[in-house]
C-alpha cells in the first residue's frame, strides 16, 4: 500500500472550466434555516431553503479561493474578476423577489484599488430584465455598480481584488426585524443559462484521476451540505475510490423543526426529513448510481441537541443529558423511549426511500448505536423512559470504572438488551421500506469506547449479545481515537473480543480507519494510513478512510502496489555466513561549496542506511551450496529478509546483553499502552533515533518507572503493547535485539570454485530496504 499527503504543484494535471460553473457554488446561512444547492443541468443549479425566523438569509455563495476540493483538484485561486461579463436566468418562489426590498443582492467582499477591506451591494434588479420571479441577469464586472436607486446612489465596484460574492435569499416576511414566523417558508431560486464570457472567464482546475483502488470512501451530510452533490462525488470518483461510499445523514441538518418556547425542535410536520436536504441527497443518489458507485446510508442515535425534545435525551443518574464534546453539543437519543425511535425509523424510512427512488442497492447502517457515559463514569441510563423499562432492574451505577456487583451487572444487561432490541426495529422499519428491493444491513461500533479499559463492564450495555450475527449483515468497526493516539495494537485483540462476542468473522466485518479532526494534526495519516493497511492484510471485506472533508483538507491520497515492491519474507540470512559480514553506514547530504570555501550542506535521508557485503562469511563449499539456495528462494532482489548487524545488533550502549533500562521509549499518560521500540544513537540536539520494526523473538525486555515488566506483548509492527497503561508520568524503557531488513542488492550471485578455493572472497552485497509492516518476530 502506498499514501501521500499532496500539494498542488505548478505542473501537476491541470484542465479548464468556466468561472462560475455551477458545481462549484456553495451556501451557507444561520441555524435554524436550512438550505441546500445543486445542479441540475451543466449551466444550471437550484437551492432550496426552509426559513423559520423573518430575520433568516442564506447564501449562494461564488469564492475565489477552492476550499474544499482536494488540492489535486482545486480550481485556481483568482481574485482578479475583471474583463468578466456574467449573465444567468434567475428564477425563484418562496423568497424575496428581485424587484421588492431587500431582494436577492449581491455582496462582494474584497478589497478597492488602494488594498483597503471593503465590501459593495449589488441589488441584482438593477441588471435585470423581466418580472421579479422571472429575469434575465447581466453583470459586467468592468461596469458593476453598488447601491440601491442607480445612478444616484451608484457604488462603483473594485473587480480587481475579490474574495467572494454571495446572493442573499430571504423569506417574504423579511423586513430586517427578528421573530418567529408563523410557519415554516419553503422557498427556491433557480440560476439557469449560466454564461461567463471575457479575458477573465476561464479557470485552471485540478484533473487529476488516480488509479482505483481497494479502500472505500466516507461522507457526512453535516459536513458537506453547502456543496453541490456533483462536487462531491467528482472527489470520490477521481480519487480512485470506488464501491460504496459510506454516507453519514449526519445529526444536524436533515430534521423538520418547528417552534416551541425560545427554540426549535424536532417536527414531523409536512414531512420527517426536511426540504432542501431531500432534494440535495436525491441528487446525490443520482449522482452515485451515475458514477457507478453504492451508498451505504448511516444514521446514528446522536442528535444536535438543541433541536432534541428534552424527554428524548439520554441521561445520566443526577438528570445531566448525555452531551458529546462537539461544540455545539450533540445528544444522544434514548432506546428506550417509544416516540424518539418511532422518529428515528421514519427518519431510516425517508433516506431508504431516497436510494429506491434511485434505484440503488439499498444499503443501511445504525452507526455508533450506544449508552453514552458523562464524566466520571457516569452511563446515561436514567431517562424516564428507561427507569421505567428496567422496573426494579435499574440500579444506581455511581460510577463505570470501579468494581461492580451483580445488580449492577444485570442493569447493563438490561440496557444491552433495550439497545439490541431498538435497533432491531430500526433495521426493520428500513428493510420494510426497501420492499421488494431488499436492504443490506450493517452496525457500526466505535471500539474505543465500547471496548474502554477503564470501565470494561461497559461493553455489556454497550456490545449487546443481541447484536449477535446474524443480527445484522455486516459488522464495521472504527477505532480512530486508538490509531491516532498511538494505542493501534489495541484493535487486533478488540475485534477478536468482538468476533467471540457477537461471531462476525473477518471476512464479514468492515473497518474505518481514520479521521484527523484538526490541519494541524495531519502527521495522523501517517498512523491512519498504516491501520488501513494492516486491516486490508487482516482480510477484513471492506476498509474506509474517515472521511472526504478530512481527506481533502489535507491532501491524503491511496494508491495500491507498494506490496508487490515490498516483499518481505521473515526469514534469516544465514547467520553463520552473516557474522562475518562487512557493514557499511551512509547518509545522503547535498553539499554546495562557494569560491571562499564555505560550504552549504543539506542532509537528505532522516535516518542511515545500511549496506553490507555478505562475501566474507562464505568460507565452505556448504556455505556456498546455502547462499545460493537462499538466494533462489529469494528470486535475487525481489524479496527482502532478516538480517542481523554483526556489528549493531543490540540496544545497549556497550553490545552487551539487553537491559529492560536501556532504551528510553515514551512516557506514560494514564491511556496510552503501545510504544515503539527506538534505538537512539549520539546525544543532545545531536541525538538520532532508529525506529526498530525487526526485534528478535524472546529479546525484548521491559521496565515501566524503573520497575521490570511481563506483562506486554510485542505487536507484529514489532512496538511494544503493555496490559495496563503506565501512570501518568512513568517512563517505559526497554532492552532488545533486532535485525535490519534487507535484500539483495543484485539479481545475480557470482561465485567461482576456483576463485575460491585460490582463497579469493566472493562478493555478496546487500541493502537496507524500509521495514515492512506486520511481519514482527
Amino acid at each position: 500500500m502506498g499514501w501521500a499527503l499532496v500539494a498542488a504543484e505548478p505542473h501537476h494535471r491541470k484542465g479548464w472550466i468556466k468561472r462560475f460553473d455551477p458545481r462549484f457554488w456553495t451556501v451557507d446561512f444561520a441555524r435554524p434555516m436550512m438550505a441546500s444547492v445543486v445542479t441540475t443541468a451543466p449551466a444550471a443549479l437550484r437551492v432550496e431553503t426552509v426559513f423559520y425566523q423573518k430575520q433568516d438569509l442564506a447564501g449562494l455563495i461564488w469564492a475565489a479561493e477552492d476550499r474544499w476540493d482536494h488540492s489535486l483538484l482545486a480550481y485556481e485561486t483568482s481574485r482578479d474578476f475583471r474583463h468578466c461579463q456574467l449573465s444567468f436566468r434567475w428564477r425563484s418562489g418562496g423568497v424575496k423577489p428581485l424587484d421588492a426590498l431587500h431582494g436577492p443582492t449581491l455582496t462582494i467582499e474584497g478589497r478597492d484599488a488602494e488594498g483597503e477591506a471593503r465590501a459593495w451591494y449589488v441589488r441584482l434588479w438593477n441588471y435585470a430584465e423581466g418580472t421579479g420571479d422571472d429575469a434575465l441577469v447581466s453583470l459586467n464586472f468592468d461596469a458593476l455598480d453598488g447601491g440601491y436607486l442607480l445612478p444616484g446612489e451608484a457604488d462603483r465596484v473594485w473587480a480587481g481584488d475579490i474574495d467572494r460574492m454571495f446572493v442573499s435569499l430571504v423569506p417574504p416576511g423579511y423586513d430586517g426585524s427578528d421573530g418567529v414566523l408563523t410557519a415554516p417558508v419553503a422557498g427556491w431560486a433557480e440560476m439557469s443559462e449560466i454564461a461567463c464570457s471575457g479575458s477573465g472567464s476561464v479557470l485552471a482546475i485540478g484533473d487529476a484521476m488516480l488509479p482505483e483502488h481497494g479502500l472505500g470512501m466516507t461522507n457526512g451530510y453535516d459536513d458537506a451540505y453547502h456543496l453541490t452533490p456533483a462536487r462531491v462525488v467528482r472527489q470520490i470518483v477521481a480519487l480512485g475510490y470506488r464501491g460504496d461510499v459510506v454516507h453519514y445523514v449526519g445529526m444536524s441538518h436533515y430534521m423538520r423543526l418547528e417552534a416551541s418556547g425560545e427554540g426549535f425542535y424536532a417536527s414531523l410536520a409536512g414531512g420527517t426529513i426536511n426540504a432542501p436536504c431531500a432534494a440535495w441527497h436525491a441528487r446525490f443518489a443520482d449522482a452515485c448510481k451515475d458514477a457507478g458507485l453504492g451508498v451505504i446510508w448511516s444514521l446514528s442515535y446522536e442528535y444536535f441537541d438543541e433541536y432534541c425534545w428534552n424527554d428524548w435525551k439520554q441521561r445520566d443518574a443526577e438528570g445531566a443529558p448525555a452531551l458529546t464534546g462537539w461544540v455545539p453539543p450533540s445528544t444522544l437519543l434514548s432506546p428506550a423511549n417509544a416516540v424518539a425511535m418511532g422518529y428515528l425509523q421514519l427518519v431510516a424510512r425517508a433516506f431508504v426511500g431516497v436510494a429506491v427512488a434511485a434505484g440503488l442497492p439499498v444499503k443501511f447502517q445504525v452507526g455508533e448505536p450506544w449508552w453514552w457515559v458523562n464524566p466520571g463514569g457516569k452511563i446515561c441510563g436514567y431517562d424516564a423512559a428507561t427507569t421505567a423499562a428496567l422496573g426494579g432492574t435499574s440500579v444506581a451505577i455511581p460510577d463505570l470504572r470501579a468494581a461492580l456487583d451483580g445488580g449492577q451487572r444485570a442493569m447493563l444487561d438490561a440496557l444491552g438488551a433495550l439497545l439490541a432490541v431498538s435497533t432491531a426495529a430500526l433495521v426493520a422499519a428500513a428493510r420494510d421500506e426497501a420492499g421488494a428491493a431488499g436492504l443490506v444491513s450493517h452496525l457500526l461500533v466505535f471500539l474505543p469506547t465500547v471496548f474502554d479499559p477503564a470501565a470494561r463492564e461497559v461493553r455489556r450495555a454497550n456490545v449487546p449479545v443481541g447484536w449477535a450475527a446474524p443480527a445484522f449483515d455486516v459488522l464495521q468497526l472504527e477505532d480512530y481515537d486508538w490509531v491516532t493516539g498511538g494505542r493501534g495494537a489495541e484493535t487486533g485483540p478488540a475485534r477478536s473480543a468482538m468476533v467471540a462476542r457477537l461471531g462476525y468473522p473477518i471476512d464479514e466485518q468492515h473497518y474505518f480507519s481514520g479521521f484527523v479532526l484538526r490541519a494541524e494534526d495531519r502527521d495522523q495519516w501517517a498512523a491512519i494510513a498504516e491501520a488501513a493497511g494492516a486491516s486490508v492484510r487482516t482480510g477484513v471485506a471492506r476498509t474506509f478512510v474517515w472521511a472526504l472533508p478530512q481527506v481533502a483538507r489535507d491532501g491524503f491520497v491511496w494508491f495500491d502496489g507498494e506490496d508487490d515492491v515490498q516483499a518481505f519474507d521473515a526469514v534469516d540470512f544465514p547467520l553463520a555466513i552473516g557474522r562475518e559480514a562487512l557493514s557499511v553506514t551512509e547518509f545522503s547530504t547535498q553539499i554546495v561549496s562557494s569560491p571562499s570555501g564555505h560550504e552549504q550542506r543539506a542532509s537528505e535521508w532522516a535516518e542511515a542506511r545500511m549496506r553490507y557485503d555478505a562475501g566474507p562469511g562464505v568460507r565452505s563449499e556448504g556455505d556456498v551450496r546455502a547462499l545460493a539456495d537462499f538466494f533462489r528462494a529469494r528470486r535475487g532482489a525481489a524479496r527482502a529478509f532478516r538480517f542481523r548487524d554483526p556489528f549493531d545488533h543490540g540496544s545497549a550502549a556497550d553490545g552487551g546483553l539487553p537491559a529492560a533500562s536501556d532504551q528510553w521509549l515514551g512516557t506514560g499518560d494514564g491511556s496510552r499502552r503501545q510504544f515503539a521500540l527506538v534505538k537512539r544513537y549520539g546525544a543532545g540536539e545531536a541525538v538520532q533515533e532508529r525506529a526498530i520494526r525487526l526485534p528478535v523473538a524472546g529479546s525484548v525486555r521491559v521496565s515501566v518507572d524503573g520497575i521490570e515488566t511481563a506483562a506486554f506483548v510485542v505487536t507484529g509492527d514489532g512496538e511494544v503493547l503493555l496490559d495496563v497503561a503506565p501512570a501518568i508520568g512513568g517512563a517505559v524503557r526497554a532492552g532488545f535485539r533486532f535485525d535490519v531488513p534487507v535484500r539483495f542488492a543484485e539479481d545475480r550471485l557470482e561465485v567461482s570454485r576456483a576463485t575460491f578455493l585460490a582463497g579469493e572472497m566472493a562478493t555478496v552485497p546487500l541493502v537496507e530496504v524500509r521495514a515492512p509492516q506486520g511481519i514482527s518476530g
